[in-house]
């Protein structure tokens, strides 16, 4: 992918762009790749485990749009556009959806225009910015231009809390964000855990996880359900991504351990 936009650091993975690469997709760097393919090396199946959380958020997003009647929706660390984004999955459901789109990759930010491409009856805008600055992200024009404050919003955290260490104060992020949602939102959230890991695998895990340059934090299925303390979870609570309303029948799902990623979607009272 050339040439590099401005503000890239190309001798420095990020997260979107090496997700990107396990999807399948062609906007990432070597250094993108090579991190990657160090977390392939101690997790064989993280590009399954990439395929399935993707599922699982179109499944979500599917079910609030048609059946919770959430029509708003806020995507931190939302990735570069591919098949699937949340306001085509959203929009194919409901025309008149709303999307905001947060993410602090450049290269996002260069692809934007890609996700973008609202229906006519709805809308979408772009946030340069991060996760770890949640004050940034609720005061930027773009969120009060596109959602309504007083009408429900879906916020997505998809795949993105792991990158977050504990010194980062990761429940203190998440709480601030729902802290600023009306009653009816929603918060979907998925996680990687080392739950189903043998503790040789585990220990492989987290080694090539250090090696790859990027951040990495593997919780515990009790430590993922504390995001959720206070909030109202939907059946089925909190469940592998695989076994989240699956669409298809257990003999043709892959196996929770191959995927290693927990989800759970809430209600905020």
């Amino acid at each position: 992918m050339e040439p590099v936009p401005p503000g890239i650091d190309p001798t420095k993975a990020h997260p979107s762009r090496r997700y990107n690469y396990w999807l399948g997709g062609k906007d990432n760097f070597a250094v993108d790749r090579e991190s990657a393919d160090m977390v392939a090396s101690g997790f064989p199946t993280v590009a399954l485990a990439a395929r399935e959380n993707r599922r699982f958020m179109a499944r979500a997003v599917r079910h609030l749009a048609r059946d919770a009647g959430v029509s708003q929706f806020l995507d931190i660390g939302t990735g570069l556009p591919s098949a699937g984004n949340v306001h085509e999955v959203a929009q194919a459901v409901d025309p008149t959806a709303r999307i905001v789109y947060v993410d602090n990759d450049p290269v996002v930010l260069v692809h934007a225009r890609a996700l973008l491409t609202s229906s006519p009856e709805g809308r979408t805008a772009y946030i340069d910015a991060d996760l770890r600055d949640p004050a940034k992200i609720l005061a930027a024009p773009e969120l009060a231009a596109t959602l309504d404050p007083s009408r429900p919003v879906a916020l997505m955290l998809v795949a993105i809390m792991h990158f977050i260490t504990d010194e980062e104060d990761p429940y203190g992020l998440v709480a601030e964000l729902v802290g600023a949602l009306p009653s009816g939102s929603h918060v979907v959230i998925t996680h990687a855990t080392g739950d189903h890991l043998t503790p040789e695998q585990y220990a492989e895990a987290e080694e090539t996880n250090r090696l790859s340059g990027v951040p990495f934090r593997l919780r515990t299925r009790d430590e993922f359900a504390r995001f959720f303390d206070g909030l109202d979870l939907i059946d089925p609570g909190v469940t592998s991504v695989v076994e989240w309303r699956p669409e298809l029948p257990p003999q043709h799902r892959p196996r929770e351990e191959d995927v290693s990623m927990y989800c759970a979607v809430a209600r905020i009272p």
